[in-house]
């Protein structure tokens, strides 16, 4: 029935991808995530073969568990072709779409 914590560690080095790489593709994808080093990692600090990424940006807005399944979504279509291009602006401008969906001040919109 829910999680004890808001924060998932995810491997990246099985998909063939280094946590930098992932981080700079979702970064212009519009999702932010950060390179972070995982149990046994053998690549360096500064690369890493994982990303960390949390929801607590997610449910501040108000986003639930459909949401949560759409972003994950979204990060696995960024993931499978960091370099792709038109992918991360097809994606960016998904995410542009949920969170206007979900603005972080609405009682302001409602002003």
């Amino acid at each position: 029935g829910g999680t004890d914590t808001h924060v998932m560690l995810v491997d990246v080095a099985s998909r063939g991808l280094t946590g930098k790489a992932a981080e700079a593709a979702l970064d212009k994808a519009g999702l932010t995530v950060n390179k972070n080093a995982i149990p046994f990692d053998t690549q360096s600090p500064m690369v890493t073969s994982g990303i960390r990424l949390g929801t607590p940006a997610l449910t501040t807005r108000g986003m639930r568990e459909g949401e949560m399944r759409r972003v994950a979504a979204l990060i696995a279509e960024v993931l499978a072709a960091v370099d792709d291009t038109a992918r991360q602006q097809r994606v960016a401008a998904q995410v542009r779409e949920l969170c206007a969906a979900f603005p972080l001040y609405p009682e302001r919109l409602a002003a």
